[in-house]
């Protein structure tokens, strides 16, 4: 049997300081609102209303409402995942005492957003005139490159540091959060906006259907009769800041990044290994950087996208990695979002380490003889200090963040 070689252990990161939190799915248009609805009534997903899926059978989405975006940016030709990022990252730098992007200018701040389809796909009737060659013109593909999530998160806050938009399928959000902390680490940034956002378009949901890993009911994860996903959209940004910075303004951080780790399986396109070869190796990267074992962790924010196949490998992997270890998925209530998964539930994972309560899994309902272990089914209360969030992506891409509410002692 082919296995990767043990992960050398590493010397710890520094600890890299939440200071902020924004974020916006279907369960709230604000992060306090969106981190409230994990603990209420279930929310359904429903048919999308900004597009229309010529099936017939009916398979609902986790959608924002109109009312999610702003009016004052309209005249701005931005497009909608990249406004979605601008929502969150507001709400974020109020959070951690910026005053909405104000007074950044003589600082060092970089902007790292991960998207998986973002707005790449979402202007059909441009391609429909251009295949038909009625001279659509370039306004729509200069609207498309005018709305990179990142470049216009620094535009707008008009910021000097660095700037990436990471497409790295359905783990880009936690590699985004990964990599942002480590420009913090490297001293590139006094301060980084980093997370994800994605939104929902018709072709988007047809690839997942053609995939036949869309459910057309309510999403299960875990569940032994699991039938796929729901597609969902949101967007969330954490503020990474400097210890310098952050101990300059006296300022107690909600949490820090204490270890990110990324591998990847290159086992199939869309598959994840089996084994789990590359998660295994995402999340002891990971540990080993927070200089953490496994038994310190409190809970896991786990991937769970209700697939049969992510949910038996990510299943196996936690039941060896951590067999009595709390764990769960919240795409129950927001839906797979994609991109923006790995910092909603970052940004989730930490709202539960500060309130020590963590959600039911919703949707589960019966045991998958096959993973042996079952997600929280009821709300439960912990005091722990660590968690991790982790994301499994297409591709064999794997990505773990390691959590903490203390800064530890390196």
């Amino acid at each position: 049997m082919s296995v990767y070689a043990p992960v050398k252990k590493l010397p710890p990161d520094k600890n890299v300081a939440v200071t902020g939190i924004g974020a916006l799915c279907a369960g709230g248009l604000d992060f306090a609102s969106a981190f409230k609805a994990l603990f209420a009534e279930r929310l359904k997903p429903a048919a999308p209303r900004r597009f229309h899926l010529d099936h017939p059978t009916p398979y609902p989405v986790f959608e924002l409402p109109s009312s999610a975006l702003d009016h004052e940016n309209e005249h701005e030709p931005w497009l909608r995942t990249s406004r979605l990022a601008l929502a969150a990252a507001r709400e974020a730098l109020v959070d951690a005492g910026w005053d909405n992007g104000k007074n950044l200018a003589q600082l060092k701040v970089g902007v790292c957003i991960g998207t998986t389809v973002g707005e790449t796909m979402n202007d059909e009737q441009f391609y429909r005139d251009f295949r038909s060659r009625k001279n659509p013109g370039l306004e729509a593909i200069n609207r498309y490159r005018r709305s990179n999530p990142a470049t216009v998160l620094a535009k707008h806050f008009d910021l000097n540091g660095p700037r990436l938009t990471l497409v790295n399928a359905c783990s880009s959000g936690t590699d985004a959060i990964g990599v942002g902390a480590d420009w913090i680490r490297a001293g590139l940034c006094d301060l980084v906006l980093a997370g994800g956002s994605d939104e929902l378009c018709r072709v988007t949901c047809n690839g997942f259907i053609s995939l036949m890993i869309s459910d057309p009911e309510p999403c299960r994860p875990f569940d032994r009769q699991r039938r796929g996903l729901n597609l969902g959209e949101g967007a969330a940004v954490l503020i990474l800041e400097a210890e310098k910075l952050r101990k300059n303004r006296n300022l107690k951080p909600r949490a820090f990044i204490s270890g990110y780790g990324s591998a990847c399986d290159a086992w199939h396109l869309t598959a994840p290994h089996p084994e789990g070869l590359g998660l295994r190796r995402a999340i002891q990267e990971a540990l080993n950087k927070a200089h953490c074992q496994a038994e310190e962790i409190s809970f896991i924010n786990a991937h769970g996208t209700a697939t049969l196949n992510n949910d038996l490998t990510e299943g196996k992997v936690l039941q060896s990695l951590f067999p009595l270890t709390p764990f769960f998925s919240t795409k129950g209530h927001t839906g797979h979002t994609l991109g923006a998964a790995g910092a909603l539930e970052a940004a989730f994972t930490i709202a539960m380490l500060e309130s020590g309560k963590i959600p039911a899994s919703a949707g589960f309902r019966e045991i998958d003889p096959d993973i042996g272990r079952a997600p929280t089914s009821v709300v439960s209360t912990g005091n722990g200090r660590r968690a991790l969030s982790q994301s499994l992506a297409f591709g064999g891409n794997n990505a773990a963040l390691v959590i903490a509410l203390d800064e530890a002692q390196l």
